[in-house]
């Protein structure tokens, strides 16, 4: 029997930008009736940023959060995931105050240093609503998105071992999975991982399925029963590449984070809308969806009682 298939929805992201959709949540009354659709649509992890609810920018005020942590929790029962990569060029220190404060059940966790180029999409607008959004984009020509060692086992002391809290490490390229493996073998972290790959961004490996399938017979030879693995994949690969791994037997993220389309040139209005459409090819495959609560059991999760909202 297959596993149930887990999806997570990662709601606004700190990648897109507001004139990109309107349709991209902002406000902690936005980001909290999205999560709260995606939930009653199937996913049962909820990956988590915050933004300036004046201009949409990327914000890591851990008041930001807990103005909608709660509240989605409360409502939905579904596991809190809260980013750690917060927006690109901030500090290790403000990409941490927000999982800090609210102790959460996941935290996400970049496994490496990479070019995280978001400047191409720039090509596709002529005017903007905020002056802050082609300068964020444009600063990623020259930008490192760093994760070095001392960051990872950093984030991972301080949340891990501080908090009990457990990690969506992310891959974005085949490196990250041996950085993931020799944090293991240093013993930071311990079993089940739960492996996000992620494919599409420029810097990172590409949105190619062989891509996909090498990354996963790679994490089996490194991890072998003792993880569990998802995909997300940007943009126009979203539902190809979520379709692909809940085909192979892993699980699934979709998001407005990720892709603002739900098909060719037509805008997602809702987080909801993807979940549906990813939960709907996971149920014409023959497969069935999981519960937060079979999430919680399969990754080792301490449990929504345990966190500090």
């Amino acid at each position: 029997m297959s596993k149930p298939v887990i999806i997570t929805c990662a709601p606004t992201g700190g990648i897109h930008t507001p004139t990109m959709s309107e349709y991209l949540p902002i406000t902690p009354n936005e980001i909290t009736d999205a999560s709260i659709g995606a939930v009653e649509a199937g996913a049962s992890i909820i990956h988590l940023h915050a933004r300036n609810p004046e201009n949409g920018k990327p914000d890591p005020d851990p008041e930001l959060f807990m103005q909608f942590l709660p509240r989605i929790k409360q409502a939905t029962g579904a596991v809190m995931n809260v980013s750690t990569g917060g927006g690109l060029g901030m500090t290790r220190e403000e990409r941490l105050r927000a999982a800090l404060r609210a102790s959460p059940e996941m935290a996400s966790m970049n496994m490496g240093s990479m070019n995280f180029g978001i400047f191409p999409m720039m090509q596709k607008y002529a005017g903007w609503k905020h002056d802050w959004e082609p300068e964020f984009l444009d600063m990623t020509r020259d930008f490192i998105f760093r994760n070095t060692f001392a960051d990872i086992e950093y984030a991972m002391k301080e949340l891990g071992d501080g908090h009990g809290t457990k990690f969506e490490f992310e891959c974005y390229d085949l490196g990250h999975l041996y950085n993931l493996a020799w944090v293991v073998d240093q013993g930071w972290v311990k079993p089940p991982f739960f492996i996000q790959m992620v494919f599409g961004i420029l810097g990172g490996v590409g949105a190619d399925p062989d891509n996909l399938m090498h990354m996963h017979t790679i994490a089996e030879k490194l991890f072998g029963g003792s993880y569990e693995w998802s995909v997300l994949a940007a943009g126009r690969h979203q539902m190809a590449f979520t379709t692909q791994a809940a085909i192979l037997g892993g699980n699934v993220r979709v998001g407005l984070e990720d892709s603002l389309y739900i098909g060719p040139g037509q805008k997602a209005k809702s987080n909801a809308e993807q979940v549906r459409k990813i939960r709907s090819i996971i149920e014409n495959l023959g497969l069935t969806v999981a519960t937060p609560d079979e999430a919680r059991q399969r990754l080792g999760l301490k449990g929504g009682d345990q966190t500090a909202f």
